[in-house]
């Protein structure tokens, strides 16, 4: 059947009526993808998949959530939305925005967002604003505004924007035809891994499924608070995406490691890297850093001997790499320099096949 966007595909799941106008691009039916040599590389002897959320619109799992924020806004009667953010909100706003005529506002850390991100937001039409600050400092000023102008605000904290994202957790356990034993996420404003688990609840209540997974997020170290227990006042990782100091999902994170019997817990910038570079030599598969927390942090806990051997697992991967292409050079070789000569080549490659 076509697909025309999980608000059609998931209605019923979803707070909407016939009266809300559906603002699309089609988003979510993104592909859930059997490892077949990652496992192998990285010694795991687990039952392993990769939700690839980098197949959406504008690259990332974001879409999910803007599709239902912006429709909402729309019915509402907004005429403008707001965002703070680390990249990949604002490319969807913008694009969500701009697909439903709405004026975009979108508020970053100067200094501190991939240019993959930030290219989307300014091609899509968005009043961009960097600011001397994180993102923390982004999202107060954010908050401050819409308590003074009718703008709209479509960060995570906007109940729509999870609502939408759950739908992630509806296309696993539809793909997959059961539900994993555990399920792993990046943990950046910890928005998803929430939004996941009141979908997986959903399905459960409603029949779909006859369990829920063991939910596992994973922060980097730089930018672990979380995991620390405080809050991280200046934020530092290679993953753009999950440098934050202070998640707005924080508590409700904590909730859903207690109810799965989950774990939240951090891994290195060189373990992320390491991660996102296996799985795009191994799998075909070109992540953004963040998304590679998922893996790196399900090869540390596998390394502890937290899983059974054969256990379904399935990675969130959040989002596309090429939204951040530069990290690609600090984990790969140049291109190799040589003379347009045939022989020359061609000894090269006899050495290579």
């Amino acid at each position: 059947m076509p697909w025309f966007g999980i608000i059609n595909e998931y209605r019923n799941f979803l707070p909407v009526t016939h009266e809300t106008p559906v603002i699309t691009l089609h988003e979510g039916n993104t592909p859930l993808i059997k490892a077949v040599h990652f496992c192998a590389r990285a010694r795991l002897d687990l039952d392993l998949y990769f939700k690839f959320e980098g197949s959406n619109p504008t690259g990332s799992f974001k879409d999910r959530g803007m599709t239902l924020a912006i429709s909402k806004a729309v019915e509402s009667g907004a005429k403008a939305v707001i965002c703070a953010s680390t990249g990949n909100t604002s490319a969807a706003a913008a694009a969500y925005a701009a697909r439903a005529g709405l004026k975009a506002i979108v508020i970053i850390p100067e200094g501190k967002i991939a240019l993959g991100k930030l290219s989307q937001a300014i091609v899509h039409g968005a009043h961009v604003m960097q600011i001397d600050g994180n993102f923390d400092d982004a999202l107060n000023i954010v908050k401050a505004l819409i308590s003074r102008y009718p703008i709209t605000m479509v960060n995570s904290i906007n109940p729509f924007r999870l609502e939408g994202q759950k739908t992630g957790a509806f296309e696993v356990c539809d793909q997959l035809m059961s539900v994993p034993r555990y399920h792993a996420l990046p943990v950046g404003n910890a928005g998803n891994i929430c939004a996941y688990w009141k979908g997986y609840k959903e399905y459960h209540t409603a029949g779909r499924t006859a369990s829920v997974p063991v939910m596992l997020g994973f922060q980097a170290e730089g930018a672990a608070p979380i995991v620390r227990g405080k809050k991280i006042e200046q934020p530092e990782t290679v993953a753009t995406a999950i440098r934050i100091g202070n998640p707005a999902s924080w508590q409700e994170a904590l909730t859903v490691k207690e109810e799965s019997g989950g774990r939240i817990d951090m891994v290195s910038d060189d373990e992320i890297l390491s991660a996102y570079s296996l799985v795009a030599s191994s799998e075909g598969i070109f992540c953004e850093p963040a998304s590679a927390a998922s893996l790196a942090g399900v090869i540390k806990l596998h390394k502890e001997g937290f899983f059974t051997p054969g256990d379904a697992v399935v990675c969130t991967l959040t989002g596309h790499g090429l939204k951040d292409p530069d990290t690609v050079f600090r984990v790969s070789k140049e291109p190799s320099r040589m003379a347009a000569d045939l022989e020359v080549i061609e000894d090269v490659i006899t050495r290579i096949v």
